[in-house]
């Protein structure tokens, strides 16, 4: 995410960082390069110069500044901003009614249904009952698309087949009255392009189910063109959010630095994957975090938290300060890191690990199931003490995981490595995993 414009920026900090005072010059060709960026990610030009003055505007009445070093201090100046330009604060959804009404509106492609059915996910996490409505009744498979998503996410989907959208609407809010749902999430049509007769059937849609949420669904790849749409769906619709999709793939990032100063209204979540799960709340500091190289911790501990058992670790830490880790429990907690997402995103959300930096390094994710293989090959007593496996044992496992014997030869050599460093972390609150990288091709 962010991958290209995030480079730039690392250029820009390495030189800023060495500066040993704010001046005009420097000032002026900084913020020249910080806008060449900016084009670069197709960020909308009139965003980019109205971001570029504000920075300037602030560098200038911080050229007295002496708290601070004049690099950091411009770093920080430009990360403000950033933060403000992305919409200073996350922004959640407002649903007061009984039940509140969520609109999804966007072009076909957009990645429209799937958002629907991943937002009600997240509201569902959240303890509420929500009934996903297919009122796309004109894309071939589109019914089928959000029953089989419904399944997924395990949530309703009141479908009527290919009848009147807007009596479809209206049939699923009463329905759900009757059964005490708490959010109606509608899934309306998209289209290949903005014409008139969409706009005026999803206009209706609008008036006759009056949402409280009116979220436009807008394909983050496609950059300048998902800002122009949402800005005409806004003007039609009068939008109360945007959610950006696709945002884990090869994104410029132009359209989610342009998107909220271009139509006014927030970007309220981000699609990160494919899965059921893979969208999150936008949130201004982290994504200005992530953009400009400042990793994201505060995502990473989510998703360990969401992932690891509170009493499982306390037994973790246990085994730890006693060094009675094996590798039996090493598999399991590479379980647990599979399930966060690969290698390259994890190390992305790292602080002061650019992209650079990552291609450096051999993040082969086939090297935790090589590895886990290799483990699954071993007995019990092997996996619990590899001091024992000798010469045949080896022959054996290798033959039992497909790998050749110097795999097996490394993993038992780093292993007892973990364990000497593993006595130095003993008196831990939580378990870490000090050398951990070796094994799962981090070299």
């Amino acid at each position: 995410m962010f991958d290209q414009i995030t480079d730039k920026f690392d250029s820009v900090f390495r030189n800023l960082r060495g500066l040993g005072k704010i001046t005009d010059r420097n000032i002026n060709d900084t913020t020249r390069e910080v806008r060449r960026v900016l084009l670069d990610a197709d960020v909308n030009f009139r965003v980019a110069r109205d971001f570029i003055n504000r920075v300037q505007e602030r560098a200038q009445g911080a050229k007295v500044t002496k708290s601070v070093k004049p690099g950091q201090q411009f770093i920080k100046i430009i990360h403000d901003e950033m933060i403000q330009l992305l919409g200073g604060s996350a922004q959640e959804l407002e649903l007061t009614q009984s039940p509140s009404v969520i609109l999804m509106a966007g072009l076909q492609g957009s990645g429209k249904t799937t958002s629907t059915a991943k937002l009600g996910h997240l509201l569902k996490k959240q303890g509420k009952k929500v009934l996903l409505v297919a009122a796309d009744v004109y894309r071939p498979a589109a019914i089928d698309q959000l029953k089989k998503m419904g399944e997924v996410a395990n949530l309703p989907v009141y479908d009527e087949g290919t009848g009147n959208p807007i009596k479809i609407c209206k049939n699923a809010i009463s329905h759900a009255k009757a059964n005490n749902i708490d959010v109606v999430i509608l899934d309306t049509a998209g289209r290949l392009h903005i014409d008139g007769e969409m706009m005026i059937e999803i206009q209706a849609i609008a008036e006759d189910s009056s949402p409280e949420e009116v979220l436009f669904v807008a394909d983050g790849m496609t950059g300048q063109d998902a800002v122009n749409s949402a800005k005409i769906f806004n003007e039609a619709l009068s939008l109360s959010g945007v959610i950006l999709t696709k945002m884990d793939g090869d994104a410029r990032g132009g359209a989610a630095v342009s998107i909220r100063e271009v139509t006014g209204k927030p970007i309220k979540f981000i699609g990160v994957s494919e899965k059921i799960d893979g969208l999150q709340l936008f949130d201004p500091k982290r994504i200005a975090d992530r953009i400009l190289g400042f990793g994201d911790v505060v995502s990473l501990v989510e998703k360990a938290q969401t992932l690891v058992d509170e009493k499982d670790a306390e037994v973790l830490r246990k085994k730890m300060m006693k060094n009675t880790f094996d590798l039996e429990d090493f598999r399991n907690q590479m379980h647990q890191l599979k399930k966060m997402g690969s290698m390259k995103q994890l190390m992305g959300m790292m602080p002061g690990v650019n992209r650079k930096m990552l291609k450096g390094m051999n993040l082969d994710d086939k090297q935790m199931d090589w590895t886990e293989a290799i483990i699954n090959s071993m007995t019990l007593d092997e996996r619990s003490n590899p001091k024992i496996i000798n010469g045949s044992r080896r022959m054996r496992i290798s033959k039992g995981s497909g790998r050749p014997v110097h795999e097996i030869n490394a993993l038992i050599k780093q292993f007892a490595e973990m364990q000497k460093m593993m006595k130095k972390f003993g008196n831990m609150k939580s378990p870490k995993f000090p050398g951990m990288g070796s094994f799962v091709g981090i070299n």
